[in-house]
């Protein structure tokens, strides 16, 4: 008589296993809620700080209305939950890929607390912290992509908007810092 070699249904896939779809789907919204998460924990220092110090700064020229960074940064959240979730299908969301997952979750909340509500206390000195802080992120996310690109090129794919859009925040946030 064969040995029983089926899995039990709570067990982690191995590597390159495809977990069962009710479980892939509590996985993509447990991605979700972490990114949302991270996402409304910094929005409060952008709510908090926008209409005081931030409406009077001195600007970049190709700073974009504020509309378009809360449909930008929502919309970056949930692709790079996505790409998490592909990654993490494949059982390879292990050790130093997720700790980059982690790491650039935790840079990107970190983010507005540097720049919007670190100012009022550090003044410029903030800027300069935030732009440190954005630029990690961006290696960061450098990483992210490297590792994510190999296990699934739709989740590397979906990382590079996001790098992007942190490349030119960190733009904003230079000329911030050098004029104000």
């Amino acid at each position: 008589m064969p040995a029983n070699t089926d899995r039990h249904p709570d067990s982690q896939p191995a590597r390159g296993a495809t977990p069962g779809r009710a479980r892939q789907a509590l996985a993509l919204l447990g991605f979700l809620a972490l990114s949302l998460a991270a996402w409304a924990l910094a929005s409060v220092p952008i709510i908090l700080h926008s209409p005081g110090w931030f409406a009077e700064s001195v600007k970049a020229p190709w700073m974009p209305p504020g509309w378009m960074f809360r449909s930008m940064w929502i919309a970056l959240y949930i692709g790079v939950a996505v790409a998490a979730w592909l990654v993490w299908r494949k059982g390879a969301l292990t050790r130093g890929t997720l700790a980059c997952y982690v790491v650039q979750l935790v840079l990107n909340a970190g983010w507005p607390l540097a720049f919007f509500g670190l100012y009022p206390v550090l003044g410029t000195a903030a800027l300069w912290v935030a732009f440190a802080v954005i630029a990690g992120l961006a290696v960061t996310l450098v990483l992210l992509i490297m590792r994510f690109g190999p296990v699934s090129a739709g989740a590397g794919l979906l990382v590079l908007p996001y790098f992007s859009w942190v490349v030119f925040s960190a733009s904003l946030n230079l000329y911030s810092a050098l004029h104000n």
